[in-house]
């Protein structure tokens, strides 16, 4: 090993079986897992595999790139992506299986016209309120029409229809669902015939039961994390990351010693720091700086001072702490460590930002599955 131990440990067990439990908890026909940027950092190609495992029979990516490093890897289940460039080819994606999310009549014609011996799988993703991409309500009708037509004309097929929701509110949600369900009936009076209709992600597939329809999209609850607040023990999920490193240093300091750029902390007394080699470098968010919490010796403390880029220093007062001791900076609160939600809170951010942005020097290993 070269450099300091930074570890980003996935539980492939946990994504396998929080799957299993959501498939139960919302019953619907088909569940897609969403395994986009790299599966919230859990890795993707990994994810995917253990995802499979626990019953689900879609995958979900942002990007035609992300789909391809599936099927690179020997993943062939049906795989969605939805995000696109204006200047798209969508011709490999077609090749290799791929359902295509579009959300403009100008996308259907470019994914009619690409030159491929497969015939497309598309999904029309229909703009319901978030105001992002999607088919605006008033282009509907004309977007129905002209897929129906390239339909009859065997150049493409119309898979699904999508949406997302905003999470605003349950009433917002719920408008959402039913202007959705408009949708669907302008859709078949089209002659479009879709089989999989989907508006739900992992919020709404957990609360919403009407959302629900033949699919949901269970993205950070997959993950073992409550995609609303709250304790995902709570749902029978079991998070998957683990985040830890060692100490690196440590130093006993008389008080009033200023600790990390600015002495924005200073020790109320004599004590002993601790420097701990992962900084935002890594992606630990420098807003959780005198505040984001750590597990040493099975106790708990927080950050004390600035988070450097390589680095950050806990205050541990008079715990007799020797280099290469463990430091988890998140993990399983089952074992006493604190969660990607307390660093959320206190970066002023989400879960989802927490895990996702990870990266830099960190290692990525992988338990409790095939890999």
């Amino acid at each position: 090993m070269s450099g300091p131990f930074r570890e980003r440990r996935v539980d492939l067990g946990a994504i396998t079986e929080n799957v299993a439990r959501l498939r139960d908890l919302v019953g619907t026909e088909h569940v897609m897992v969403v395994v986009k940027a790299d599966a919230y950092g859990h890795g993707a190609v990994e994810s995917a595999r253990a995802a499979i495992a626990g019953g689900a029979d879609w995958l979900g990516v942002a990007e035609i790139a992300e789909a391809l490093q599936l099927r690179a890897a020997g993943v062939d289940a049906p795989v969605l992506a939805w995000l696109h460039d204006p200047d798209e080819d969508f011709t490999q994606a077609i090749d290799h299986a791929v359902d295509l999310g579009l959300s403009s009549l100008a996308q259907l014609e470019a994914v009619a016209a690409a030159p491929s011996s497969r015939t497309p799988f598309v999904q029309l993703k229909l703009e319901t309120g978030l105001s992002r991409n999607g088919v605006a309500e008033q282009e509907w009708d004309a977007v129905f029409a002209r897929a129906a037509q390239l339909e009859a004309e065997g150049r493409l097929v119309v898979r699904g229809l999508f949406s997302h929701l905003s999470n605003a509110s349950a009433e917002h949600d719920r408008e959402a669902v039913a202007l959705f369900q408009r949708g669907l009936e302008r859709a078949e009076a089209a002659g479009l015939r879709p089989g999989l209709r989907h508006i739900a992600a992992s919020a709404a597939a957990l609360t919403l039961p009407e959302a629900r329809f033949d699919l949901v999209r269970l993205g950070i609850a997959a993950y073992g994390l409550s995609p609303f607040g709250g304790s995902a023990r709570d749902l029978g999920l079991r998070p998957a990351m683990t985040l830890r490193g060692r100490v690196a240093a440590v130093r006993r300091v008389p008080a009033g010693k200023g600790v990390s750029y600015d002495y924005t902390y200073r020790t109320e007394r004599e004590t002993t720091l601790v420097l701990v080699p992962l900084g935002y470098a890594e992606g630990i968010p420098r807003h959780a700086s005198n505040s984001g919490p750590v597990m040493i010796g099975g106790r708990r403390f927080r950050v004390s001072g600035r988070v450097a880029m390589d680095q950050f220093v806990v205050d541990v007062g008079d715990l007799p702490v020797a280099v290469g001791d463990e430091v988890v900076l998140f993990g399983d609160p089952a074992t006493g460590a604190p969660t990607a939600d307390d660093w959320a809170e206190a970066a002023g951010t989400i879960n989802y930002e927490i895990v996702t942005r990870l990266g830099g020097r960190l290692r990525r290993t992988f338990t409790g599955g095939a890999e």
